[in-house]
């Protein structure tokens, strides 16, 4: 219900409880000067000049005729304040109901008068979230007035997000940089000496554990960047089709899941949506390489696309260990793995399926997962469709 709904309710409201208490007020007047007077205009109170010849039986003579009429005239007396309070409560029940309508359109006809302006700044504040442009902002020149106020702390709050967008986005470029240099740098020269002639077998053991660590530092400090660039909404929504995306990934998979003995299955359908198609191919291969790397020899994972309303599906599942129903809410968390696996660096840093809830959040989806029976897990991303033609 809109706050002009709202309004114009509680104006009819308010019209109808006061019209039914006046009107109530009104019934017990009317009823009062209408009842009857006990002991007026009896024959005590009329004085009667008789003269003597009469006798004493004139009384009953005359009263007798007298009572008759008296009781047709409140006969005729209870008919007409029935009726009369009968009138009363028709047709002041029709007035109220009539006055409770008009006040209905009066506080609806206000309402939209004064919600113009803010309908306004609401339009205008669609408009500055759906562009591009984060320097964008309403700039209400209205009077001095909530409106007003309300606009201003708006524009003051974009503003401040603005800031933190450019300096989130800074702060990503310069990370990116200055720490994936120097990994390269010493990836380099451990390689660089390994392969030296003079080499012994020592220092070529040290320098694969070293060539190790480093790859996984590489890829930690990967996750972390992807996962500060998914928390930020994407506003760049172009179409593309999940199902081209899932194709790729799986063509890039397929040697290491052959190498691992992992079969995998493509049902894949149309799934036509919107957003950043870089993103959602990394949550894609974050999906995929769990599937494959939290696999034993001989298991299998299958990948499916299709479209559902308004919806589009990826899911994948995988054969593997069975998982506890109460771990499936942590395995979103960053740094958390399945049966306490933080040793085995070629299964990831423990931020593969963090990356993948922020993306899909960051495109309006959602995530969830649930263990399979035969062990493994089935997770399921929903991303909003979007129209072919588009």
């Amino acid at each position: 219900m809109t706050v002009r709904m709202r309004a114009a309710l509680a104006c009819a409201g308010a019209f109808l409880v006061v019209g039914a208490l006046v009107l109530t007020a009104l019934h017990f007047v009317v009823r009062q000067s209408l009842e009857y007077r006990n002991g007026l205009l009896t024959p005590a109170h009329i004085e009667v000049n008789v003269p003597a010849q009469y006798g004493p039986g004139w009384y009953d003579r005359y009263t007798q005729p007298y009572e008759v009429a008296r009781k047709r005239a409140d006969q005729v007396r209870a008919v007409y304040q029935r009726d009369t309070l009968a009138g009363l409560r028709l047709y002041g029940g029709l007035a109220v109901l009539a006055g409770a309508g008009l006040a209905f359109a009066i506080g609806w006809r206000a309402g939209g008068w004064v919600l113009r302006p803010l309908r306004s700044v609401n339009d205008t504040a669609r408009r500055v979230l759906l562009s591009n442009d984060l320097t964008g902002r309403i700039g209400y020149d209205g009077p001095r007035d909530e409106v007003r106020e309300l606009a201003d702390t708006f524009d003051t709050m974009h503003t401040r997000l603005a800031r933190s967008f450019d300096g989130q986005r800074r702060f990503v470029a310069n990370a990116s940089h200055e720490l994936r240099t120097p990994l390269t740098i010493n990836r380099t020269l451990v390689d660089v000496a390994v392969r030296r002639p003079d080499a012994t077998e020592d220092v070529k053991r040290l320098g694969e554990s070293l060539l190790l660590v480093n790859t996984r530092h590489e890829r930690l400090i990967d996750g972390l960047l992807a996962l500060a660039e998914g928390e930020q909404t994407v506003l760049d929504r172009r179409p593309f089709d999940l199902t081209d995306v899932a194709e790729h990934v799986l063509d890039q998979a397929a040697a290491e899941a052959a190498e691992r003995e992992v079969t995998m299955h493509r049902l894949l359908d149309p799934a036509p949506t919107a957003g950043e198609a870089v993103l959602v191919e990394r949550l894609v291969q974050n999906l995929v390489e769990n599937a494959v790397r939290h696999n034993q020899p001989g298991g299998e994972v299958w990948v499916t696309t299709r479209q559902r309303a308004d919806r589009v599906e990826l899911v994948v599942a995988n054969t593997g260990l069975p998982v506890p129903p109460y771990e499936i809410e942590t395995i979103f968390e960053p740094f958390r793995r399945l049966h306490g696996d933080r040793l085995r660096s070629d299964r990831g840093s423990g931020l593969g399926l963090s990356i993948v809830r922020v993306i899909a959040e960051a495109h309006g989806g959602t995530i969830s997962a649930r263990p399979r029976e035969e062990g493994g897990l089935t997770i399921t991303v929903e991303l909003p469709a979007e129209s072919p033609s588009a």
